[in-house]
């Protein structure tokens, strides 16, 4: 199973709802992957939502996803009443330790392009929280009320993206 990391936008609320951007279209990651528009709304829902790719340490569902506004966008529910580890994935969200999605699959087509590679189809098995995800220059929202956090992504990602350009 391949696993391609971004850093991006999610929320999640009281009741385990959240969602985020799996995936931002048209933009390489760290490691120079690309998945082609339009990839990933073949995924069958639901899909696994993993703890750090560990597929021993499934914390919820992903039930919908959706290409929209150049990014694969998903919802789904942490199971906080009834997984432990979900409540305690949830804190970590809400708190910055956990900012990015990252997507678990296995290619199925794939070209060659400079830098890296733009995977045409996959089977998309799982989407895990991550502390940090691989795709720079991404907006990061860990919860509504986690604003010293956005704060902190914020720079993380323009230090990020200053690194890069030297």
């Amino acid at each position: 199973m391949e696993r391609l990391f971004i850093e991006t936008k999610f929320v999640t609320d009281d009741t385990g709802a959240i969602s985020g951007i799996a995936w931002k279209y048209n933009e390489p990651d760290r490691v120079g992957d690309m998945i082609a528009p339009g990839t990933l709304t073949k995924a069958r829902f639901p899909i696994p939502m993993l703890a750090f790719h560990d597929m021993n340490d499934p914390v919820g569902t992903w039930d919908t996803g959706e290409d929209r506004d150049g990014a694969f966008h998903v919802k789904g529910r942490l199971q906080i009443e009834d997984v432990e580890r979900a409540r305690e994935v949830r804190a970590l969200v809400r708190s910055g330790a956990i900012k990015g999605l990252s997507v678990g699959f296995i290619t199925g087509k794939a070209e060659s392009r400079k830098g890296g590679r733009l995977i045409k189809s996959l089977d998309l098995l799982e989407i895990s929280l991550v502390t940090f995800g691989m795709h720079p220059g991404a907006i990061v929202t860990s919860a509504k009320s986690a604003t010293s956090a956005l704060r902190l992504a914020a720079a993380l990602n323009r230090a990020t993206a200053q690194i890069e350009r030297n």
